[in-house]
């Protein structure tokens, strides 16, 4: 057996020397709550993956503006309220420009990269013989008991083959559209022969005119109809083009308030385009609330006293009265859509004499349609220090050029403009035989 070695007397053990150390924070804590996101629990394997990953993105959607600077400014010196809490100038505008062609291919999800998966179900060697033998037996019989349907009753192919060519008849489709019009209208219907200017409708029938006298909402029951307006076009409202512009703001134009400040019903806003192509905007408001009661006052045909001179709080060289508008901000467009389509979006106006007052407001009771072909979206130019500082890369005009006031006059419209304005007018005007101008 042999003798096991002696244990050495002095042995050393190895041993790691451990320090804590804290170290003190004696910043405060900021003054806004971190931003998290509210995502499941659900281990650290699935946070991991791709899936994860992708329905994220789908579940949160960016909202901010992708530009150099990721949306997040390192210098936020002339972002208007960010400090404040007012995010609106870095946010990305509320509707999302399509994705170009070209693009779609790199937006697909993870599922969808690799190679292309083939379908097997329209190869039939790669299926049992018997269920193709059984299901072309099925449909031989199928197509020999229609042709001898076809064959004992053909009156009846003959009456469903001249439905439906009546059905596609431009006529019928026509009378078809006359007949609602018919229906909300009765009093109007063409009752005549047909001619090149009037089509006699089709006759309605007792469901179509029940449906129409007692309207249902096709999914919720318990709503119920309470008041029902003709939908017009507001003719004395049209302007030289035809058509309106809606324009957003990206932040308050005026100081924040309790209250909604009336000068933004009678501001004005002031286009200037530069050698680029490209245009600013300069906004003007009248001086206090009083000049713009004054203002809208004089703009209303139905006011009696809307020529008084005491309306007025300035005066031009010649005499004539005058509104004064100081200069608030230059913008700059950040998102322009323009239509050739005239009426493919328009704005409502709902008007009811008996609640307004007959004496102010003559029209007919009636919802007013205006057509809008251009949606603008503003936020305010950079600073001219920034330009300076090489903090902004867009060009400020001299200051001689800028705008610190204007004065406006109201008067009459010219020859000119009311041409203008009636042939915008003779295309939804009826005629004195009751045809609209798109007939």
């Amino acid at each position: 057996m042999a003798a096991q070695p002696a244990r050495p007397t002095n042995q050393g053990y190895h041993q790691d020397y451990i320090a804590r150390i804290r170290y003190e924070n004696p910043l405060p804590p900021p003054p806004g709550a971190p931003k998290l996101l509210n995502i499941p629990t659900e281990g650290l394997t699935y946070y991991t993956s791709a899936a994860f990953s992708s329905r994220l993105a789908r579940q949160q959607p960016l909202n901010i503006e992708a530009d150099a600077e990721l949306g997040m400014p390192i210098d936020l010196v002339g972002m208007p309220g960010i400090f404040d809490g007012d995010e609106s100038s870095i946010q990305a505008p509320l509707a999302i420009p399509p994705v170009h062609l070209k693009d779609k291919n790199l937006l697909r999800p993870l599922s969808e990269l690799g190679k292309p998966a083939f379908n097997t179900s329209g190869y039939s060697f790669l299926r049992r013989t018997e269920y193709i033998s059984s299901e072309a037996k099925a449909r031989a019989e199928a197509n020999a008991n229609a042709a001898k349907h076809a064959a004992k009753s053909p009156a009846t192919n003959k009456a469903r083959r001249s439905t439906d060519a009546t059905k596609e008849d431009p006529m019928n489709m026509l009378r078809s559209v006359t007949k609602g019009f018919d229906l909300a209208n009765p009093d109007d219907a063409y009752t005549g022969s047909d001619n090149t200017s009037n089509i006699r409708g089709a006759i309605p029938t007792p469901a179509e005119k029940d449906a129409w006298n007692r309207p249902k909402h096709p999914s919720r029951p318990d709503v119920k109809l309470l008041d029902a307006y003709p939908l017009i076009p507001d003719l004395e409202a049209v302007t030289d083009s035809g058509a309106y512009m809606v324009t957003k703001f990206t932040g308050n134009p005026t100081a924040a308030t309790e209250s909604r400040d009336t000068r933004m019903d009678a501001g004005i806003l002031y286009p200037r385009e530069h050698a680029s192509g490209t245009f600013e905007y300069d906004f003007f408001l009248p001086v206090d609330e009083t000049e713009a009661v004054n203002i809208k006052r004089k703009l209303d045909v139905n006011d009696p006293d809307r020529d008084d001179p005491a309306l007025h709080t300035n005066k031009a060289p010649d005499g004539s009265g005058t509104f004064r508008y100081p200069h608030i901000r230059t913008y700059e467009a950040i998102r322009r859509v323009d239509t050739d389509q005239q009426y493919k979006e328009v704005a409502l106006a709902l008007h009811d004499p008996e609640s307004e007052g007959t004496d102010a407001h003559p029209q007919d009771r009636g919802a007013y349609y205006y057509p809008i072909v251009t949606k603008l979206q503003l936020k305010p130019r950079r600073n001219k220090n920034l330009v300076q500082l090489g903090l902004a890369s867009q060009a400020v005009d001299d200051e001689n050029e800028k705008i610190d006031a204007i004065n406006v006059h109201m008067r009459i419209p010219e020859e000119v403009e009311r041409n203008s304005r009636a042939l915008h007018r003779a295309a939804v005007e009826a005629d004195e035989e009751g045809n609209d101008g798109f007939a």
